[in-house]
């Protein structure tokens, strides 16, 4: 979008922040590049050229063409090269260069100097591992349900489980040896026989010993904000399978369902949202949410006027809220996707969301999809 001299002083007026920076004209390529990175490889942001750290007016200096410059440090000094738009105001007697970069589509980004960072409040800063991780994971680069779950072995796995499941393909697992071959194969385990993310979610007999907020809260308010008086309450762990068809349970336990009496059959008094809805967001959050980030479990909050899904980690880098809408796939976690798949949780990858978005609209209502923070969620009205 073009600025205007308003623009640029509601700008400065906020201050350096997550989505703004000032830089003298006397800058460094290299440093420019700092900015630019972690702006791709955040939510995007706004360098204002020729402004101090104090949102003082400097100008820029008249010895180079600022655009050319600015085009030569995105293709040259950020890896892979970044998209950014370049137009200079004037303003108090002289220009301020504004260099708009977007989140990037390509993440994870470096500079030329091979840093990799990301934007934390007005700062820039190197990618801790778990951001670098995260980064990875949305560009489809690192798959986490891949890797191994330190210090476990067949014995962390549901032999029982397992036979049923590989019974509907004729397989036989009584060979203890073939066994572990067969599910080094299929990502159950690692082939130095540990079990996988995946094999642990949805084969381990207690899976939230060794991933400790792999679970769901269920929290069920009287009122509508979280510090309204708290009515039920329920962690409920165990495999993924498990968790959809608990929640499902305690969710429906929980909605309120008035009926009367109509020529001797009981009819219900509001038109409520069909069990599918519900069994699909809890399956795309356990089956999408980011398990790298150990500290956040899914939540499902019942409010008064609204039900809420939330679930760890953000959108892989090309998809955005409106694809989730027509359809658009994606798998952070493609085989525990595999898994739900052959265990009938998935009818088609990329057909769930919009399907919510369908009943939710025939009943006259509005579900809102939308990403904060590190989390996604879908508010469902009620």
């Amino acid at each position: 979008m073009p600025y205007n001299q308003d623009d640029i002083r509601q700008l400065i007026q906020q201050g350096e922040n997550h989505a703004v920076e000032f830089k003298l004209s006397q800058v460094h390529a290299d440093s420019l590049a700092k900015e630019m990175t972690a702006f791709a490889n955040s939510y995007g942001g706004v360098v204002l050229l020729g402004v101090d750290d104090k949102g003082n007016i400097q100008g820029l200096s008249k010895d180079r063409d600022w655009e050319e410059w600015v085009a030569n440090i995105s293709r040259n000094n950020v890896i892979p090269p970044i998209m950014s738009a370049y137009q200079e105001v004037d303003i108090d007697d002289g220009k301020v260069g504004v260099i708009t970069v977007e989140k990037g589509l390509e993440r994870p980004y470096q500079t030329s100097r091979s840093l990799f960072l990301v934007r934390v409040g007005s700062t820039s800063r190197t990618a801790t591992q778990g951001e670098l991780m995260r980064l990875f994971q949305q560009a489809g680069l690192f798959h986490f349900d891949l890797t191994a779950v330190q210090n476990t072995g067949l014995k962390e796995l549901n032999l029982t489980k397992i036979a049923d499941y590989f019974q509907r393909w004729d397989v036989d697992i009584t060979d203890e040896e073939d066994l572990e071959t067969l599910l080094a194969n299929t990502d159950i385990l690692t082939h130095d026989g540990q079990v996988t993310v995946a094999g642990l979610l949805l084969f381990g007999l207690q899976p939230q010993r060794f991933l400790h907020n792999s679970s769901i809260i269920f929290a069920h308010y009287l009122g509508k904000k979280a510090d309204s008086e708290l009515l039920d309450r329920q962690v409920i762990e165990g495999t993924l399978d498990y968790q959809v068809d608990a929640c499902l349970t305690v969710i429906k336990h929980n909605l309120k369902n008035p009926s009367v009496i109509i020529e001797g059959k009981r009819e219900s008094t509001i038109v409520q949202y069909l069990d599918k809805v519900f069994r699909e967001l809890l399956v795309n959050a356990c089956v999408h949410r980011n398990y790298a980030i150990s500290g956040s479990r899914i939540r499902i909050l019942q409010f008064n006027d609204r039900l809420e899904f939330i679930s760890p980690g953000r959108l892989p880098n090309t998809v955005t809220i409106e694809k989730l809408r027509s359809g658009v796939s994606y798998a952070v976690n493609p085989v525990i996707v595999k898994f739900m798949e052959n265990l009938r949780y998935i009818d088609k990858l990329g057909r769930g969301l919009p399907m919510v978005y369908r009943e939710t609209v025939q009943l006259g209502r509005q579900p809102i999809f939308e990403e904060f923070g590190e989390e996604f969620r879908v508010t469902l009205p009620l």
